[in-house]
C-alpha cells in the first residue's frame, strides 16, 4: 500500500472512530429519559378549586350530573357545587354575581345575558326534547288527535279544560309553555292551571297524582318514567327542541367569581371527553341518550 493510501485510510478510520464515539454518547432512544408531561397532559391549575355551577333542575333530576361531574373534579381536582333551579333563576343568580357558570336552556335569554354583559360567552353543549305528558285516560283525547302537533294538544287540553300543571317558576320549561300558550292567543287559567313553583321532578309527580298534563323536558321524564301512570302524549314537532347553553360569569362583577375554574369546565364539557361522557348517559338504562351532545 503506498504512504498516501495508507494515510487516507488512516484518516477515514479515524473519522469513522469518532463518529462511533458521537453516536455512543448520545444514547439509544431507549436510554433517553421519559417525555416530561405536556401541559395538555397535565390537569389544569386553578388557585381556586371550588366552583359554584348554577344550573336548571332537568340536568340535576335527569341523573346528568351525578355521571359527569365525578369525572370532571377527578380529572381536574375541582370541586363543583351545584345549584339547581329554574334557568330563569339560575340567569339571575349570574346577574348578582352569586355563580361563576351556568348550565340553563333558555336560548333567547341566555343570548341577551351575555348581551348586557353579565356573562362573558355562550357556548351551545347538548340538546334533547320537550314532550307533552298526560294520564293514560287521556281525557283531552291528545295523543289520538295532536300526538306531533304541541299548538293542537294544548288547544285541546284548553277546550277540555283538563287539569293542567305548569311550572310557573320562570324555567326553561316554563319559558316555552308561556310561548306556546302565546302563540295560541290563550291565557290559561282557573281551577284547570295549576301554577306549581316547583322543579321538573316535583311537577311531575304532582301531574301524575292529579291525573293531569304537564310540559317537561324528556330527560326528566324517562329517569321517572317507571313510577308512573303519564304517558307522552304529544312529541316530535319541531317547537319542542331543548337546546342547552353553558355560560361563563362575567368576572368583573366581584372578586369571587372563579372565572378560571370556569373556563377548565366549560372546556372539559366541550372537550371529546365530555361530549362523549353526555352522548352515552342513559343509553344502558333507557336504551337512548337523554342529552345529545353538540358542543360546535
Amino acid at each position: 500500500m503506498s504512504l498516501k493510501k495508507s494515510k487516507s485510510f488512516l484518516i477515514v478510520s479515524f473519522v469513522l472512530v469518532l463518529m462511533m464515539i458521537f453516536v455512543g454518547c448520545a444514547g439509544s432512544p431507549q436510554e433517553a429519559p421519559p417525555a416530561e408531561e405536556t401541559p395538555q397532559d397535565a390537569a389544569p391549575q386553578v388557585a381556586n378549586t371550588n366552583l359554584l355551577l348554577s344550573t336548571t333542575t332537568s340536568t340535576e333530576n335527569s341523573g346528568l350530573l351525578d355521571a359527569i361531574l365525578p369525572v370532571f373534579e377527578k380529572e381536574t381536582g375541582i370541586e363543583v357545587k351545584v345549584v339547581a333551579v329554574g334557568t330563569g333563576q339560575a340567569l339571575q343568580m349570574g346577574k348578582d354575581g352569586e355563580a361563576d357558570v351556568l348550565l340553563v336552556h333558555a336560548k333567547a335569554s341566555e343570548e341577551e345575558f351575555v348581551a348586557e354583559g353579565h356573562g362573558v360567552e355562550r357556548f351551545e353543549v347538548m340538546y334533547n326534547d320537550f314532550v307533552l305528558l298526560g294520564p293514560d285516560s287521556d281525557p283531552a283525547g291528545v295523543l289520538a288527535s295532536a300526538s306531533n302537533d304541541i299548538l293542537k294538544a294544548f288547544q285541546l287540553v284548553y277546550d277540555n279544560q283538563a287539569p293542567f300543571v305548569s311550572r310557573g317558576d320562570d324555567s326553561g320549561t316554563h319559558k316555552m309553555e308561556l310561548e306556546l300558550w302565546k302563540e295560541l292567543g290563550l291565557e290559561p287559567s282557573g281551577n284547570w292551571y295549576v301554577e306549581a313553583g316547583q322543579g321538573m321532578g316535583a311537577v311531575i309527580q304532582m301531574t301524575d297524582e292529579m291525573v293531569g298534563y304537564t310540559l317537561t323536558d324528556r330527560a326528566t321524564y324517562l329517569s321517572m318514567k317507571n313510577n308512573l301512570e303519564l304517558q307522552v302524549v304529544t312529541e316530535g314537532d319541531t317547537k319542542l327542541f331543548n337546546q342547552y347553553g353553558i355560560i361563563a360569569v362575567n368576572p368583573d362583577k366581584n372578586d369571587k367569581i372563579n372565572f378560571e375554574a370556569a373556563e377548565v369546565f366549560i372546556d372539559w364539557m366541550l372537550s371529546e371527553k365530555g361530549q362523549q361522557l353526555i352522548g352515552e348517559f342513559g343509553k344502558a338504562e333507557y336504551g337512548e341518550p337523554l342529552f345529545i351532545p353538540n358542543a360546535k
